[in-house]
């Protein structure tokens, strides 16, 4: 389970390196694309945190 809680954090970690690259970028397709990234890497995390909790506690 170890493992599954260092995937969701790293996760996390790039949808937020994301949102900091959106927020900087000038160019409008770079912008729409690191929001794009955000929200899926932000979605996996969350898609694995739930498959954590339905294996129960660690």
């Amino acid at each position: 389970m170890k493992d599954f809680h260092t995937s969701v954090e790293k996760l996390r970690r790039d949808a937020a390196d994301a949102a900091v690259i959106r927020d900087l970028a000038t160019d409008r397709v770079k912008r729409e694309m690191y929001d794009k990234l955000n929200i899926h890497f932000s979605r996996l995390a969350d898609e694995v945190e739930q498959a954590i909790r339905s294996f129960g506690p660690d």
